[in-house]
């Protein structure tokens, strides 16, 4: 029996455990998948979707790593990953020769290396895979995966089967791990700064007269055309921000993109902006938004114009 571990069935995690379900890359009697999540009734869902599944429930996430030679993780924030990985009963506790650990959590490039180091002396193998995507290609099994680290698990058929069945396109940015987390914060942040001009510019045609309705179809319509901007745009006029990508976690992302652009001596002033607008929704205790979507940047916005 080769079982297949996953760690967080949370907004990613359940879609992309789905995946490895619904694909058949996980779910055999002779390849169950085991799984662990802070919330255990998120397990239980998971089950209840997929009756005719094999799918184990661990008690922790040391349990699902002691069982499984391949573990997927994703947590949804540095502080959640911290504590479920250094836990005493945690990821780091189950790791021992051989088992492969991929992390597909945002995380701080330190974070990362850290929990590389944490890994291979234990005699495992580390490679962290951060998504480029959100609860939608999440379930679509449409995500971008932007890994480095140990080329062995980049290569084993196995862990490129779940990739393949989670995403639609993965790349190897080498061996050395950081460099997956530094892509995903470079797409992360230029996501966040479109989101935050695209908001700026709606609340202006509004504010002017013009009709939000006419001015997404005349935005579809030129260059500056994008799926987000069709996808959100009719959703943001309505006041329907419902959670695909939280805006708490979109500020924590773009965040860490301008201080790696710090340290990195490179200019950054317009992210930077569009970083300050997310701040101050996330922290604007009275429009509540921070669990809402990222597109609730726009609310702020409005409520500033």
């Amino acid at each position: 029996m080769a079982p297949i571990g996953f760690i967080g069935i949370g907004i990613m995690g359940e879609g992309m455990a789905s995946r490895l379900l619904y694909q058949g890359v996980a779910g055999s009697p002779d390849t169950p998948l085991v799984v662990w999540n802070r919330t255990s009734s998120k397990c239980d869902d998971l089950i209840e979707r997929f009756p005719d599944k094999n799918i184990e429930v661990k008690g922790s996430a040391r349990e699902v790593v002691e069982t499984c030679g391949i573990t997927f993780s994703i947590l949804s924030t540095p502080e959640a990953s911290r504590a479920v990985f250094e836990g005493e009963d945690g990821t780091l506790a189950g790791v021992s020769d051989g088992k492969f650990i991929i992390d597909c959590a945002t995380l701080a490039e330190s974070d990362m290396k850290r929990m590389e180091g944490q890994v291979n002396d234990k005699g495992g193998q580390f490679l962290e895979a951060p998504v480029s995507g959100s609860k939608g290609p999440a379930h679509g099994g449409s995500l971008i995966f932007l890994c480095a680290g140990s080329e062995s698990i980049y290569k084993d058929t196995i862990v490129q089967s779940g990739l393949d069945a989670m995403g639609k396109a993965t790349h190897f940015f080498g061996e050395e791990v950081g460099h997956g987390t530094r892509a995903k914060l470079v797409v992360n942040s230029l996501m966040g700064t479109m989101m935050a001009a695209f908001s700026e510019s709606l609340s202006l045609a509004q504010s002017v007269g013009l009709d939000g309705s006419k001015m997404l179809e005349v935005i579809g319509q030129g260059a500056v055309q994008s799926p987000m901007y069709a996808l959100k745009g009719p959703k943001m006029l309505k006041g329907d921000h419902s959670p695909n990508f939280p805006l708490q976690h979109a500020h924590k992302d773009m965040k860490l993109a301008v201080d790696m652009a710090k340290e990195a001596g490179v200019e950054y002033a317009v992210t930077e902006g569009a970083e300050e607008l997310f701040r101050e929704a996330r922290e604007d205790a009275d429009l509540n938004v921070a669990e809402e979507d990222f597109s609730a940047v726009f609310k702020s916005i409005c409520k500033k114009s």
